[in-house]
């Protein structure tokens, strides 16, 4: 709070307090009682130091302290175009040149304005009544020359066009926009050209500076939201039909649109969202629904099995996962998918096969190397010893279901069942590897190790040496102290 404002409200009796509501008035007013000189020195100053906001607010002061005063107009022009508002510039600079037909510098400005606008007609009359004045002003005489040349070349990019010659329409317009870059007209031109060519990625950089260089520009929002759309991007289709229906709610076309990419966009990221909370039957459900809304577009269709794979991961996977591999023989996360399915399946050589395609296609994919690193891992143990294979269960089974195999095995193994020596060492080795894969499988950690590839328990991959028995863990074999161990199940 203001000091004068605190005597004020608190004390009104205070001798100071008499004075306040004519501070308080010349507060408020103080850009008021500035002169006109010092508003254009303050605007200058602070558009020197950067300040644009405050200085274009000093220079509307100084227009309106006077209307007649034609430096005022062109130098608060100058804040607009350092602002990039070069559309407002445009009024302040015509006032100017009415104010004052000689003043040349207003009159150059124009004409670059108009000139990069794509108007050349206006343009060449600008720097034509420049060279009148001043024959020798080379910037309006370059600037005419690349009038000229605009003229010329916009003549040639419609021919072009009406040809069907596309190629040589955008080749021309590459220049056109490079003179002319805050024409939206031929930006749209070369923007359906390449859409006609098959590049919807450049239209789309084309398109994109044209809502800005428009006012209204519907067309160019519903353009942008149907090419996102076609090419898989939905959350930026949508985004786009949204501007489009700000600027008028009631477009029938772009309400139509957006009524298809919301209920589209939100089953995506629907099933998505069941993925992460690994409800994956729900997000089947979700991406069949999503490929009958959208049956057209074959990103949708070829995304929708790419996840559906993913999801299903087993021997159904396979199936789905080659199916789409079919469609979209190049997708390396369709071959990633299905490779990860041959390892819940312990197909570790297709599982490799897959991950060395998919390498093929994108060798710098870290995904993908570290993937068919671990698979040739897993191949390389599945030729030794598989704990998965030794308890019978699947790769993606839980812990219960690890130690209700590891008791059925364990019970069935035990050498207290055999009699005969050689039963009773046979049934000792298998007991061993059954209490290693459940001892192995129940930890987290040395799971984690095995899934990528490790076998925790193997001694050539530890460090320090090697470990008491075949393999089991913390250099304990229960066979070692004698024949009489008696194993007991504990719960």
């Amino acid at each position: 709070m203001p000091v004068a404002w605190a005597l004020y409200s608190s004390d009104q009796h205070h001798p100071v307090a008499s004075l306040v509501p004519f501070l308080l008035l010349v507060l408020v007013d103080y850009p008021k009682t500035l002169s006109i000189e010092q508003h254009l020195e303050m605007g200058r100053k602070l558009l020197a130091a950067g300040q644009l906001a405050e200085a274009l607010s000093h220079y509307h002061s100084a227009v309106e302290g006077d209307s007649k005063n034609y430096l005022t107009y062109y130098k608060r022009a100058a804040v607009f175009l350092a602002m990039g508002k070069s559309k407002s510039a445009l009024p302040d600079l015509t006032r100017a040149i009415e104010l004052k037909p000689d003043f040349l510098a207003a009159r150059l400005q124009r004409g670059n304005i108009l000139l990069k606008q794509g108007n050349t007609q206006e343009a060449r009359e600008d720097f034509e009544a420049v060279l009148q004045r001043s024959p020798d002003q080379k910037e309006a005489q370059e600037q005419l020359m690349k009038a000229n040349e605009l003229e010329e070349l916009q003549e040639e990019a419609h021919a072009a066009h009406h040809r069907g010659d596309y190629g040589t329409t955008i080749t021309v317009l590459d220049r056109v926009v490079e003179l002319s870059p805050w024409d939206p007209d031929f930006r749209e031109l070369r923007a359906e050209c390449y859409i006609r060519l098959g590049d919807p990625r450049k239209a789309i950089q084309d398109l994109t500076p044209t809502t800005r260089l428009r006012n209204d520009n519907r067309a160019a929002f519903l353009k942008l939201s149907t090419l996102h759309y076609s090419l898989g991007e939905h959350h930026e289709s949508l985004n786009h039909v949204r501007e489009c229906l700000k600027l008028d709610q009631d477009d029938r076309e772009c309400f139509s649109h957006y009524k298809q990419v919301k209920k589209l966009s939100k089953q995506l990221d629907s099933a998505e969202e069941l993925i992460q909370e690994e409800r994956y039957q729900e997000a089947i459900d979700q991406y069949e629904s999503v490929m009958r809304t959208e049956p057209n577009v074959m990103y949708y269709n070829n995304k929708a099995k790419e996840r559906i794979c993913f999801c299903l991961m087993a021997t159904e996977a396979i199936d789905t996962c080659s199916e789409a591999h079919q469609r979209d023989p190049r997708n390396i996360n369709i071959l990633r998918d299905r490779a990860e399915a041959f390892i819940l399946n312990q197909d570790y050589e297709k599982a490799v096969e897959d991950y060395q395609e998919a390498r093929e296609f994108d060798m710098d994919n870290n995904e993908i190397r570290e993937g068919l690193e671990r698979a040739q891992k897993l191949l390389k143990l599945s030729r030794k010893r598989d704990y998965y294979k030794i308890l019978g269960v699947n790769r993606s089974a839980n812990k219960q279901e690890i130690i209700k195999a590891y008791r059925k095995l364990a019970q069935q193994w035990h050498p207290d069942n055999f009699r005969e020596e050689s039963d009773k060492k046979e049934a000792e080795k298998k007991f061993i590897d059954i209490a290693s894969a459940k001892e192995v499988l129940t930890d987290p950690e040395m799971r984690q190790k095995f899934d990528s590839g490790e076998d925790p328990l193997d001694p050539e991959s530890q460090q320090g040496g090697g470990q008491g028995g075949q393999g089991w863990p913390f250099h304990f074999n229960p066979f070692e102290s004698g024949g009489n161990y008696h194993f007991k199940f504990h719960h």
